[in-house]
């Protein structure tokens, strides 16, 4: 059933919104995904504090443009869906990523800064690791030296207790 002006203009103001406020977008082609799956999907990005939207790519266009973003979707292949991340600019294509194991959606391209980027870009962002993963990384660089030292003045201190005794 085609949508009514009133509905367009909302998803054109929700759109326009989105990529003003998001630091990065991605862009799937979702033809050929199952309701159950597009269920799974919507799920993972609410919990991940993603927003992901289905649009015809003319409303798309429309909201990238009075966001101030050139972009024209119309040559990206298939039915786009985008997912939008306002904090964590990995997210959005690590999310897709980890949903083209197993359904049909491929990752087309995306927004990186107001910046068009290509597919290949957001293919290799969706194989980082996720922000948490790469602070539990980082801590764990950090805590290696630390721990060291202190298991190197335990060892001096048996030692001297040995001695002592």
């Amino acid at each position: 059933m085609a949508k009514s002006k009133q509905q367009k203009a909302l998803t054109l103001e929700k759109l326009t919104k989105l990529f003003k406020e998001s630091t990065s977008a991605v862009f799937a082609d979702y033809q050929g995904l199952t309701v159950p799956k597009a269920d799974e999907l919507r799920k993972k990005a609410y919990e991940q504090k993603l927003d992901y939207m289905v649009a015809k790519k003319t409303l798309i266009n429309l909201a990238a443009k009075e966001a101030g973003i050139e972009l024209n979707a119309k040559e990206m292949p298939g039915m786009l869906g985008i997912a939008f991340s306002a904090d964590d600019e990995v997210a959005p294509a690590k999310l897709l990523g980890d949903m083209t194991k197993g359904t049909p959606i491929k990752l087309v391209g995306g927004i990186m800064g107001k910046k068009l980027v290509t597919k290949e870009h957001v293919i290799a962002l969706s194989k980082l690791p996720t922000r948490t993963q790469l602070y539990g990384m980082f801590v764990s660089t950090i805590n290696g030296p630390i721990s060291a030292f202190a298991r190197a003045l335990d060892a001096i201190r048996k030692q001297k207790e040995a001695a002592v005794s």
